[in-house]
């Protein structure tokens, strides 16, 4: 029972997700029904599943040996069923508010079919027990999602289909190397297994396999310089897809980063440290991003690069605290959580006022929450909470965030890292201060600002999308302002997870918390009034016209990525061949000119079959005939022997060039299906 629980859990989405397709090539109203039964059913599953484990009182596993060589394996216990609920509870809620956002959109069908299969890819990715299956999900998962990216199939959409596909292929090809690696090192890619290979050995071959995981880890996760295609795929992409893209497709990525802090590199500090230090930088960069965005959808995805850089700042405290790190471990995982239903909403949100205005350009939807009190205060409740603002969820997260570097910077206060944590401890409470400026920013624009145009007060979203939104929004308040009752009972209950330890206990609103809280409002409000409004804003008539005036030059993707990995080094490389090539050509002509300079009398002759050698032989009696009697002007003067035997070599290679090719494997499965096609009509 356990185990086709497991397994219902991770396939059912992907049937479903054919079911829907073929219902919806000839009734697309039942079929945007149909995907909401699927995932209430989904749901259903997944309560049956929490139900046997309690019943059971044990984590579940499940082992499928022989699978794709090395075989699967998965495990359902607290973390995992932790954010595989968040996971499908998120998807319930952008299935049933894309009813009523693609009502004017092409390719439902489409969209609808990958939806429902990027769940399954997504519960494979939560539920497995080691890094082999976690691969071969992870990039299913990658894979199914780029759809989403390109769904709108606009010129900004397919050039961000392509800057997502090709990290997400660089990202994956980069994590099996390191899976490679690895399993030389361990023999296994078992979590356990790793985790015993690293407390027995730690040479440079499993740090470089480490390395290389976090690479293809943090490209998904959105993890600086790799964020590249989060602010380019959030924009184009549909709203309930960014939500998700968001919300939990990122976590897949912190989801192997924690794998790696927990087995590979368990207390480490030099990887911890490499880990703070790209943490950092995300979390600021992501931040600083999104300040200069007049975008709203590209503001929310600026605003998940910062947000992953928090999480992996937590990520990075928990291999520099260990065992003593359960500040780090609550905070993370809490943050976790909390982005994921922020960014549901946020996206929600900006989907809500797109399919009303058709714009996302500040300039453009200035004012249109005026008078609108249901998205106004569902807005209020994410975005106060994202930025850490006391009486709101996010400051609970923050703040065991923050107390965890405080921790660490006073136990490693004699050494150099003790100086780099007080550092980021100062940009932790920095980023803080520009989230809530940009979220400042965006929602005085909206709800407040005076639009360039009347907008309607009328019904703008339907009781579905009011659910989805509002569900959530509330979700988040109750768990800001009852911190005790929500929060501190998720973080007890994963604690098993990463490992057993008594949970550290602070008062979230003692002075001494609040004081960080307070120093990055103040941050935050001294960027708004001095910086945005000064600098990005400009006061006219109708309203405020707001400026991007980020540096062109400082795109990393159209600035560094493309001309120099896409367009310099392949010349660099190409051109350097040449000359390789060239001068190996001119030394083996010279060694054949010099010291292997073959006799005069000697000829190479090609060696045929026993066919051409025969049919060669034949057709040159004939020409020495020929040439005797009609040809004596001009004799013929080749040898069909050796032609025939070239002819011979350059059909053999032809036929491999050609037997290798995937067009050819094509013509002959479809000169195969043609052969049985005629079979069946001539036997019936």
């Amino acid at each position: 029972m356990n185990e086709k629980i497991i397994v219902a859990l991770i396939l059912w989405p992907c049937l479903s997700a054919v079911f829907c397709f073929t219902i919806g090539r000839k009734h697309s109203r039942i079929r945007n029904s149909v995907a909401d039964i699927m995932i209430g059913i989904e749901i259903f599953l997944y309560l049956l599943a929490v139900w046997e484990f309690y019943k059971e009182g044990m984590a579940m596993e499940l082992v499928l040996p022989n699978v794709c060589g090395l075989g699967v394996s998965f495990r359902l216990d607290e973390f995992r069923i932790l954010y595989s609920g968040i996971a499908i509870y998120m998807w319930f809620m952008s299935t049933i508010f894309s009813k009523e956002y693609f009502k004017h959109h092409q390719n439902r069908n489409r969209y609808y079919f990958f939806l429902l299969f990027t769940l399954g890819a997504t519960i494979g990715v939560f539920l497995s027990n080691d890094f082999f299956t976690l691969y071969i999900f992870f990039e299913l998962m990658s894979l199914a999602s780029y759809v989403w990216v390109v769904q709108e199939e606009t010129k900004e959409a397919i050039r961000a289909g392509e800057t997502y596909m090709a990290i997400a292929i660089i990202g994956g090809m980069v994590l099996l190397m390191g899976l490679f690696l690895l399993y030389y090192e361990a023999g296994s890619l078992d979590f356990e297994a790793v985790h015993r290979l690293f407390l027995e050995k730690r040479n440079a071959t499993v740090f470089v396999a480490g390395s290389c995981m976090l690479f293809g880890f943090g490209a998904k996760a959105g993890m600086f310089p790799l964020h590249i295609w989060l602010p380019k795929s959030h924009p184009v992409a549909p709203a309930p897809a960014s939500a998700l893209l968001s919300g939990i497709l990122t976590k897949t990525g912190i989801y192997g980063v924690l794998l790696l802090c927990l087995s590979v590199f368990f207390e480490d500090r030099l990887f911890a440290t490499i880990l703070l230090l790209l943490g950092s930088i995300t979390m600021l960069v992501g931040a600083i991003l999104a300040v200069f965005s007049i975008d709203l959808k590209r503001i929310f995805a600026c605003s998940s690069v910062s947000q992953i850089g928090f999480i992996l700042v937590g990520c990075a405290m928990i291999g520099i605290l260990g065992k003593e790190g359960s500040l780090a471990v609550q905070g993370t995982v809490l943050h976790m959580v909390n982005h994921s239903l922020f960014k549901l909403t946020l996206f929600l949100i900006a989907g809500a006022i797109y399919q009303n205005t058709h714009q996302l350009d500040l300039n453009q939807i200035e004012g249109f929450g005026y008078g609108k009190p249901f998205l106004k205060i569902c807005y209020t409740i994410a975005g106060l909470g994202i930025s850490g603002i006391p009486l709101f969820s996010g400051y609970v997260s923050k703040t065991l965030l923050h107390e965890s570097i405080v921790e660490g910077s006073l136990i490693m206060a004699k050494t150099e890292l003790g100086s780099l944590l007080s550092i980021v401890e100062w940009l932790f409470l920095i980023t803080g201060g520009l989230t809530f400026a940009y979220i400042l920013k965006a929602g005085l624009a909206i709800f407040y600002e005076k639009g360039k145009q009347p907008w309607e007060k009328g019904s703008y979203l339907n009781p579905m999308g009011r659910i989805a939104i509002g569900v959530t929004a509330f979700l988040l308040l109750c768990m800001g302002l009852l911190p005790r009752i929500m929060m501190d009972p998720i973080a007890e209950y994963v604690k098993g997870f990463f490992y057993e330890k008594e949970w550290h206990r602070i008062a979230y609103f003692s002075f001494v918390n609040l004081r960080g809280a307070m120093i990055s409002i103040a941050i935050g409000l001294l960027v708004y009034f001095f910086f945005i409004r000064k600098k990005l804003m400009k006061k006219e008539e109708q309203g405020y016209q707001y400026f991007d005036c980020w540096p062109k030059w400082l795109d990393l993707e159209n600035g560094l990525y493309r001309p120099v990995l896409l367009s310099f080094l392949p010349f660099i490389m190409a051109f350097f061949c040449r000359i390789l090539s060239r001068f190996t050509d001119g030394f083996v002509v010279f060694l054949h000119q010099t010291v292997l300079k073959p006799a005069k009398t000697r000829q190479y002759v090609p060696i045929g079959s026993k066919f051409t050698d025969f049919l060669g032989r034949m057709v040159d009696e004939v020409v020495v005939g020929l040439n005797k009697t009609i040809c004596k002007k001009k004799p013929i003067k080749k040898s069909f022997v050796e032609l025939f035997a070239f002819a011979r070599i350059e059909a053999k290679r032809t036929n491999r060039l050609v037997g290798r090719s995937v067009s050819f494997g094509l013509l002959m499965a479809c000169v195969g299906l043609m052969i049985t096609l005629v079979y069946l009509l001539a036997t019936m």
